[in-house]
């Protein structure tokens, strides 16, 4: 009888170890990969954004400068940038930010099942609720033009943080600079 209650035991923590996996050990820290379903991917799992696991694939391009990676981390494409920066109480997408956006939704078009959160932020001045609303304004400003070149809006998380997580910390016109931003960040579904 003890045999079976043994058994009984060590038969759920065996499935359970059988059942568990570890972080896959081919990526760096650094690198950022997509779930991208039915997509057209090339199998290199890893990690998001924010460390966390995704169990994601992404497909590997090589550019002109023998890159070899993820194509959102490929520093010759504008994919790479997933940072659109504002001027003062503005939340009017800046003329050099135009091309990273159409790249970036054109990337999402051409993926339907991948999920950006656009993360409205500001800096310090003004109230805590007018940058709140401002800060979600500029993500939804981000938001229409990744639409016009295709996504759709089931894609987009959109998320203000007004000046809670500031980029630079100071009150300089550069750190205020730095902080009138949205960031894209890719997630998976």
């Amino acid at each position: 009888m003890k045999f079976f209650k043994l058994f009984a035991l060590v038969l759920p923590l065996l499935f359970l170890a059988a059942c568990s996996s570890s972080p896959d050990k081919g990526m760096n820290s650094g690198e950022v990969a997509v779930e991208e379903r039915g997509a057209d991917t090339a199998g290199v799992d890893g990690q998001g954004v924010d460390g966390e696991d995704m169990g994601a694939e992404a497909r590997v391009v090589v550019g002109e400068d023998g890159y070899a990676g993820n194509e959102l981390n490929d520093p010759s494409s504008p994919l790479s940038n997933r940072i659109v920066y504002f001027d003062y109480d503005s939340d009017v997408v800046r003329s050099e930010d135009q091309e990273t956006l159409r790249a970036h939704g054109a990337y999402l078009a051409k993926n339907p099942n991948l999920t950006v959160r656009l993360e409205g932020h500001t800096d310090d001045r003004g109230s805590r609720e007018y940058n709140l609303a401002l800060g979600e304004r500029r993500a939804l400003s981000v938001r229409q033009i990744l639409m016009l070149q295709g996504a759709s809006m089931d894609q987009f998380q959109v998320t203000s943080f007004g000046e809670e997580r500031p980029a630079e910390e100071g009150s300089s016109e550069y750190a205020w600079s730095q902080n009138r931003r949205v960031e894209l960040k890719y997630i998976g579904r």
